[in-house]
């Protein structure tokens, strides 16, 4: 499997370095994403995946044992209670590679992130 240190062009770049197991799950997440924030535009930052909307929305990459999760401080402690189960950190959310993404979890994740960016443009 691919390290997500390894540089990549676009993030179809990225999901096509790893394996159908992997690359199915990124690319849920992936929808996930895109269905929440549609004016979020898709970049490579920090060498991983990213969605861009008016500042960087959330991250993602895979790792031999986890799918991480990057949807900064903010949307980590709106959702503590429901990512008990998981290992976070300040501003990581690690989803075991062999369990099935909470993407109900990940959606209401990312809809709060889109608030938050779009509501400090209106300021």
């Amino acid at each position: 499997m691919t390290d997500a240190k390894d540089g990549f062009e676009s993030i179809d770049d990225y999901l096509a370095a790893f394996p159908e197991s992997v690359r199915s799950k990124l690319e849920e997440l992936r929808k996930v994403i895109r269905e929440e924030a549609p004016d979020a535009t898709e970049r490579i930052s920090y060498r991983m995946p990213t969605f861009y909307l008016i500042g960087n929305l959330v991250h993602f990459a895979a790792y031999a044992k986890h799918i991480g999760f990057y949807p900064a401080p903010s949307g980590i402690d709106g959702f503590r209670e429901e990512l008990a189960r998981y290992a976070t950190s300040k501003g990581a959310i690690r989803f075991p590679i062999d369990e099935p993404l909470p993407l109900d979890l990940i959606r209401r994740i990312v809809r709060f992130r889109v608030a938050e960016n779009t509501k400090e443009k209106r300021r």
